[in-house]
């Protein structure tokens, strides 16, 4: 088994990993040897989620955009004292 490369590609592999263990018909060996590599491939998969936020994060607040979210929050649940 070769080391993931890239997001999309680990998630497809993860994916047909747990189909395949969710089948049960696999000897034990195969499905704890299945299991580890989905474990790798997940660690691999939140890494890269993980590094993603975080280069989000430093482009929204260093680049001079808003947190867009913190905005939606304040008009879906405006404040008692906004209200009047």
């Amino acid at each position: 088994m070769t080391d993931p490369t890239d997001f999309e590609h680990a998630l497809a592999e993860l994916d047909g990993i747990v189909r395949s263990l969710e089948q049960g018909d696999q000897p034990l060996e195969q499905s704890l040897a299945l299991f580890e590599r989905g474990v790798t491939l997940s660690r691999f998969c939140h890494e890269k989620l993980t590094d993603a936020e975080k280069r989000i994060q430093v482009l929204t607040q260093g680049g001079g955009l808003r947190d867009e979210t913190a905005a939606f929050e304040k008009d879906l649940h405006p404040r008692q004292s906004d209200r009047g």
